[in-house]
């Protein structure tokens, strides 16, 4: 066994991880997307407000990866740092490059459509919709689901929820296939409160509602980021006949993936990203109908995310690549935009000492030989 000193925990021994067997394919009774994060270049100009200088073959390694174990893959999201760090020009050759290797591989992929390479405030509706219709024909053209994404734009413009309808159906209106909605909470963003057009979330449901109804033919689905399991069950069953509710909530993805005697959700999930081999193997349980061994599998992961996406919420990045470090799948823990330093050194060593219970550090050697290195350059000695 392999034992390792923690700081604020002392002498730390490492579990030896399951290894559960890799899935055929991708699961039959649910839709799972993992929100995968990019991985930097260590030599690029990764500095603070800096465009962004991405390791292209470790990425794009990474999104083969999560093909393997049959998840899809949804990409430029928030994870993707789009808004912190991810600037339009990375994020358009990232959904490039992702959509050609999915289609190489047969890959599910989902690519967020958003208004962010607007250097200036948008200054009408108009402005707002040709942003989204700019990306949102770079994803068609990739080949891509698109998730028309919560925009920062949108956003600071609009001031009712007429405005909301009026840019979502004329987007709406322009795409050519069915798209993922978008509701990501100010927990993730704040310069998202209010969205839907009021901070009462009721009254943004009511909305968002509204919309969905009134366009159900062109939308797949709705990914819900609210970290309120009760309110995102509430608008699943108020959903119009097959329109899915992908839940972004990760903190209450076991007992909603799993569901109820009156339906379940499907997955667009942060998580999904660091414990990708294990929630592969509870959604092939749950195929089975095995929902015990679905629980026994996911329920040591939640503590990890509930601690990966504590407050601030949206630092939950900086988590998520130093556990792709640590399960080797980059050399380095650098992030664009420095992000690197989003998080305390208690906070990661915490998620270290979960991760290991949660059992997604494939290899626990190697693990301690990187979190060892990373408390050195801390000033953590022993």
């Amino acid at each position: 066994m392999t034992d390792i000193d923690l700081p604020g925990t002392g002498r730390y021994r490492m579990r030896e991880p399951e290894r559960p067997d890799r899935p055929a394919g991708p699961p039959t009774t649910r839709i799972a997307f993992a929100a995968a994060h990019v991985v930097a270049d260590p030599l690029g100009d990764n500095a603070p407000g800096a465009p962004a200088a991405v390791d292209w073959d470790a990425t794009l390694a990474f999104r083969h990866h999560l093909w393997s174990l049959g998840l899809g893959v949804a990409d430029a999201m928030d994870t993707a740092q789009r808004g912190m760090g991810l600037d339009w020009a990375a994020t358009r050759e990232l959904i490039t490059r992702s959509g050609a290797e999915a289609r190489a591989t047969g890959g599910r992929l989902a690519c967020g459509v958003g208004t962010d390479q607007l250097t200036t405030p948008a200054r009408t509706l108009g402005e707002v919709v040709a942003a989204y219709e700019e990306q949102l024909a770079v994803v068609e053209e990739a080949g891509a689901q698109p998730v028309l994404m919560a925009g920062r734009a949108l956003a600071a413009l609009a001031r009712g929820p007429e405005d909301y309808l009026t840019v979502y159906g004329r987007l709406l209106a322009r795409g050519s296939r069915p798209v993922i909605l978008h509701w990501l909470g100010e927990m993730f963003d704040p310069a998202l409160a209010g969205y839907w057009g009021s901070t009462d979330l009721d009254e943004a449901a009511k909305t968002v509602l509204t919309l969905i109804e009134e366009h159900a033919g062109r939308i797949d689905g709705i990914k819900i980021s609210l970290l309120d399991a009760e309110r995102e069950t509430a608008l699943r069953r108020a959903l119009p006949p097959g329109v899915r509710l992908y839940t972004g909530d990760d903190f209450h993805y076991p007992e909603l993936i799993r569901g109820d005697g009156l339906g379940h959700s499907d997955a667009l999930l942060g998580v999904f990203d660091p414990i990708a081999a294990v929630a592969a193997a509870a959604l092939q349980a749950l195929d089975a109908g095995d929902t015990a061994r679905y629980d026994a599998l996911l329920a040591p992961t939640v503590p990890l995310a509930r601690h990966l996406f504590a407050a601030p919420t949206y630092h939950y990045k900086t988590g998520i690549v130093l556990l792709a470090w640590l399960a080797g799948h980059q050399e380095h823990f650098t992030m664009v935009g420095g992000a690197q330093s989003g998080r305390s050194v208690p906070h990661l060593v915490e998620l270290f000492r979960l991760a290991d219970r949660a059992g997604v550090l494939p290899d626990p050697e190697l693990a301690v030989r990187r979190m060892r290195q990373f408390l050195a350059v801390a000033g953590v000695t022993a």
